[in-house]
């Protein structure tokens, strides 16, 4: 299944950015893989928009610079990791906050 966008989550749990990935597939299907490494599917984007919000997840996208500061980083300085692979991604789906810096 080839993923027709991808659009990264984020939340802040103390000094701690945790971040997901959301991928909508050509199907409709969606896709969150999260911190823990683990892939979640949801019948729609809808459904997996529903889901991250409840866990307390925004969207990157969606922020701005008041927002990002109240996360603890500022908006400029920090982007959603990068890798080849699901499991060199894994290890950057957190981040930890160096305290005082916003």
């Amino acid at each position: 299944m080839a993923a027709a966008r991808e659009q990264w989550w984020v939340a802040g749990l103390g000094d701690t950015l945790v971040w997901a990935r959301l991928r909508v597939l050509d199907s409709g299907a969606a896709e969150v893989f999260d911190a823990s490494g683990a892939t979640f599917r949801y019948d729609d984007e809808d459904a997996a928009h529903a889901a991250l919000l409840d866990a307390e997840f925004r969207a990157y996208d969606g922020l701005d610079a008041e927002d990002a500061a109240a996360l603890g980083f500022a908006l400029d300085a920090l982007a959603p990791p990068t890798a080849e692979n699901d499991a060199a991604l894994l290890p950057r789906m957190t981040t930890k906050l160096a305290r005082g810096h916003a």
